[in-house]
Parts: C-alpha cells; structure tokens; sequence
C-alpha cells in the first residue's frame, strides 16, 4: 500500500509537470546560486583567465519532503583558447520522480571583445547541443490495478533533440552584466496520442543577469547580484541575492525570489583554486505547506595549467 501511494504521488507530480508544459509555463531549471552556474545559463560567459581552466559543479534537490520532486545537477568546463576566444561544455540533468528525466549537453563558444570603457570585455557567445528527453512509466501501479489500463500512461516515451542558444556577456573586475537564451528552439515532447491530448513544448527562457562588487575595505566585500528569466505564458521570475565576502575565503548572504522563496548562502574557499557553497531556500509560496524548502551546493575548481597564478590575485569571482 505504501508503494502504491508513493507512485500515485509521483503520477500527480508528472501529470503537474506535463499540464505545464501544455500551457507553456516555466520548464528550466531553478537556481538560487546562479552566479556560480553561469555557463549553463548563458553562453557567452567568460573570465579572460589566461590558460585557466574553470571547472564547477551544482547540485540541487527541490520540495524536500514531496514525493518525486525535482532534482537537478549541473557541470560545465571552459577555457580562454586565446585573447579573444573562450570554449567549453555545459551538462545538465534535470529529473522528477525517476520519471521524467531531460539531459541537455552543450558545447559552448564565446567571442570576447576588449572595451575601453572601465577595462571592460563584451563577451558574445553561442551554445549548440542536444537534449535528450526521457518519460519512464515502468513499475507504475495505478488504482485500476496497471499503468497500461491508462492510455495517458501507456507507452514510455525516448526522444532526442537538437537545440542552439545565444548571449552577450559584459564584464569588468568589478562587476557583470549578461543577457542569454540558452535554448532558442521550440521542441515538442509529447505528441497527441489516442485521443490524449498530451502536447508538451520547450519554450524560449530569456535570462537577465548582473552583479556588482563593492570593496567596503581591504578584507569585507559587499557582492549583490540579480537574475530576472522570463518565458512566455508564466509570471517573471526574479532572484535578487545579497553576500558579503569575508577575508576573501569566507562568503555568506541573503537571497529572495519573488513569491516563491527566501534564501540562506555561504560558501568558503577551501583554497585559492577551490570553492564550495551550500544555499538553503524556505518556501513561501502555498508549495510551503507541503515541503520543508530546498537544497544546492556547488564545487568550482580552477586549473592553473601552466602555473601562472598563484594566490588570491584577483577581484572575487561570481562565478
């Protein structure tokens, strides 16, 4: 009887997310430290670190406490290749209940152009992949005794496709400013079938970033940072964070998202090429009565790959 109410759950949490689908309403992942996840948001990023090679993973599980609530984890890789070219790759999994699960797989190229306004460089990207696109109803026990008695349920569903995404990317030692659609090709995922009208698409997200470093003194930095992602058919989402970052290894703050959750970051680095960060979100949305908030941590790690910075030598990073 338990596994059979753990599945009932799980089915109304799919059957929640294909209605969203159908109705064009927020499909993207959430991130509270998108700062720190910038590649796979925006593929224009870049840091202009010469023979630096960034590495960073995020993960994240959301709703605790609700039967088969996301989860999602993040890695991406890149390098400057030269002055003006940075490359890398981008992977996420994003994966509700064991049931429905999406792996996006991206190579991404940035061209960086130096500005003469505050030093700054105009970073224009490109990112090209596939996302492959998974729906498993095996072990599936509804109240009629089978999944297969339900057409909605009846077949599992496998499909792949291709997707692009553009960005501009602005940034300075002090602060950044980007604008990105990392998926810029509508897909449908799920085809009318039976008479079960079942249409899921991948819509447009358009991401606005920003941050700002303000150096209070030599050993207290003050970091606010924003994201704004819009889709159409779903109401704007805004994250606005604030941290404070101690002696430059010590970085806690304060984030909120509109309507939806308020946040708790810190993140230390454990050494001058290594960082990692927990965040905590409480849901203050009607969700907040049935789960106790959400999870993320990440790991950045840098590769001097021919030793040419050593120590804490530069601006603290967003990313």
């Amino acid at each position: 009887m338990k596994n059979l109410n753990i599945y009932h759950k799980i089915a109304a949490l799919v059957g929640l997310t294909l209605l969203s689908f159908q109705s064009f309403a927020q499909q993207d992942p959430q991130f509270t430290q998108y700062m720190y996840n910038m590649s796979v948001i925006n593929p224009a990023y870049a840091t202009a670190d010469p023979a630096i090679l960034n590495l960073g993973g995020l993960y994240r599980t959301q709703w605790v406490g609700v039967e088969g609530a996301p989860k999602t984890g993040t890695f991406f890789a890149h390098t400057p290749i030269n002055e003006k070219i940075e490359a890398g790759i981008s992977f996420t999994n994003d994966n509700i209940g064991d049931v429905v699960q999406e792996n996006n797989i991206y190579a991404d190229f940035a061209y960086v152009l130096p500005m003469g306004l505050d030093r700054g460089k105009l970073s224009l990207g490109i990112k090209a992949g596939l996302t492959f696109f998974n729906v498993n109803f095996d072990g599936f026990t509804l109240q009629s005794g089978s999944a297969s008695t339900d057409m909605a349920f009846n077949e599992n569903i496998s499909k792949t496709f291709p997707n692009i995404g553009i960005g501009a990317f602005y940034f300075t030692d002090n602060y950044y400013i980007g604008l990105s659609a990392p998926n810029m090709l509508n897909s449908k995922h799920i085809e009318t079938e039976n008479g079960v009208k079942a249409t899921g698409v991948e819509s447009i997200h358009y991401y606005l970033t920003g941050g700002y470093v303000f150096d209070i003194n030599r050993d207290l930095k003050f970091k606010p940072a924003f994201m704004a992602k819009s889709v159409q058919g779903a109401p704007l989402s805004l994250d606005i964070t604030a941290n404070v970052l101690f002696n430059e290894k010590l970085e806690a703050g304060l984030g909120y998202r509109l309507d939806d959750a308020i946040s708790g970051l810190v993140s230390f680095r454990v050494m001058p090429d290594l960082k990692i960060g927990y965040a905590y979100d409480f849901t203050t949305s009607n969700l907040g009565d049935y789960n106790s908030g959400s999870h993320e941590i990440f790991v950045l790690f840098d590769i001097d790959l021919f030793g040419f910075r050593g120590g804490y030598d530069r601006s603290p990073r967003f990313f």
